[in-house]
């Protein structure tokens, strides 16, 4: 023996979790009967996705400054330097989809561990935390990540080139000029294909944020010691998250003239300082 049960779902109205008020759809189910979007033409999409493009490298073609690295050191010196809107800014991301490794905490996990004082930037971007004596806890790193990306690509003077990669430095009498680029695809299959030549960003000052050693991460450091203009690197050391953070605050600076090193896996590479699962580095004393 079986029974069919009917559930009657009202459409006119209803109530929204965790609320007692009534909540009125502007549209009802039966507005969407024979719904259709307004046609548009694949020509269409493609002009309007090239052109933009297009225009954004023409544009950025010369910038005040170039950040490599969109992860959180990235971000963080991004939102501090577009408050000046005369200054230009190209933000070049290696990932598809930029935050760098800031969407999660450390081994995978969901909560950010903010060391006081940056609960004071946390505050200005409007990310709420869970306060501690000397910490703060943000529920999802990407709260965060999210949260200041959005923010910082509605920025008129910002332009984020995501899926392209730095392949090396456009230097000119010691001093950092711009950056060489190229798709990331094609970074990372030059030795399956012919040569495929890249592209070029001018720019006052470029600021390394990369992080992880890898493929691309502290590249700035490697090539700078590779034309001599650093002589030696100390290498990362182990973990210690009470001195990493004031050593990476510390020893963010103009490294040589043009290029600022601003996040803990380029920084420890260079001054021997220890790793660290570093959340908010980014600077915006950087003088152009």
């Amino acid at each position: 023996m079986s029974a069919t049960m009917t559930t009657t779902v009202p459409t006119s109205s209803g109530r929204r979790l965790g609320s007692e008020e009534v909540y009125e759809p502007a549209m009802k189910l039966q507005d969407f009967d024979g719904y259709k979007f307004a046609p548009i033409r694949e020509s269409q999409v493609s002009r309007e996705m090239v052109t933009r493009y297009m225009n954004d490298m023409l544009y950025y073609a010369e910038s005040d400054v170039v950040i490599m690295g969109c992860g959180s050191a990235g971000l963080s010196c991004a939102w501090e330097l577009s408050k000046d809107p005369s200054l230009k800014i190209a933000i070049i991301e290696q990932s598809v989809s930029p935050g760098g490794g800031c969407w999660l905490g450390g081994q995978l996990f969901s909560a950010m561990i903010c060391r006081k004082p940056a609960d004071k930037f946390l505050d200005e971007i409007e990310v709420p935390y869970e306060e501690k004596e000397n910490y703060v806890v943000v529920k999802h790193a990407a709260l965060f990540t999210s949260t200041i990306l959005s923010k910082i690509l509605q920025r008129p003077n910002v332009k984020l080139f995501n899926a392209t990669a730095v392949e090396d430095l456009i230097v000119k009498d010691k001093k950092v000029a711009g950056v060489v680029t190229n798709w990331t695809l094609v970074s990372l299959n030059h030795d399956t294909q012919s040569c495929m030549d890249p592209n070029v960003i001018e720019a006052k000052v470029v600021v390394s944020a990369t992080g992880h050693d890898g493929v691309m991460g502290a590249s700035g450091v490697k090539r700078l010691e590779s034309i001599g203009l650093i002589k030696e690197t100390k290498g990362m050391h182990c973990l210690d998250m009470n001195a990493a953070e004031d050593d990476i605050v510390h020893y963010t600076r103009e490294v040589v003239p043009g290029m600022v090193f601003t996040v803990s896996r380029t920084v420890a590479e260079l001054d021997g300082a220890p790793r660290m699962v570093h959340k908010i580095a980014g600077t915006g004393y950087i003088h152009i």
